[in-house]
């Protein structure tokens, strides 16, 4: 019974390994860290630069403290964390419950 609808064993399992790989680099790209550090860095790049030449009317609105220039640092550490956290911890490869069970 190795032929079924005109696939063989050996074309269904190919199929199915293809799918585990594209899945799985499909969790590495879409992990929430890579998005969330992307995002935080490039929002923190853009209001850190517009925090380097504040406006005397900004500074008067926020007592003398520039706000643009702290959150935009806040936000860049913020974003570094979360890439070298998915640096440092990648997403691990999903393994196949067939290959659990042999595994043991």
């Amino acid at each position: 019974m190795s032929e079924h609808h005109g696939y063989s064993e050996k074309d269904v399992q190919r199929e199915v390994t293809e799918l585990e790989g594209r899945s799985a680099t499909a969790a590495r790209i879409f992990d929430l860290r890579r998005i969330i550090g992307g995002l935080f860095v490039v929002y923190g790049v853009i209001v850190t630069a517009a925090g380097i030449s504040p406006s005397d009317a900004s500074l008067d609105k926020s007592e003398g403290i520039n706000i643009n220039l702290w959150t935009g640092l806040g936000m860049l550490l913020l974003g570094v964390f979360f890439l070298v956290w998915l640096k440092l911890r990648p997403t691990p490869v999903p393994v196949a419950p067939e290959e659990e069970k042999t595994s043991e």
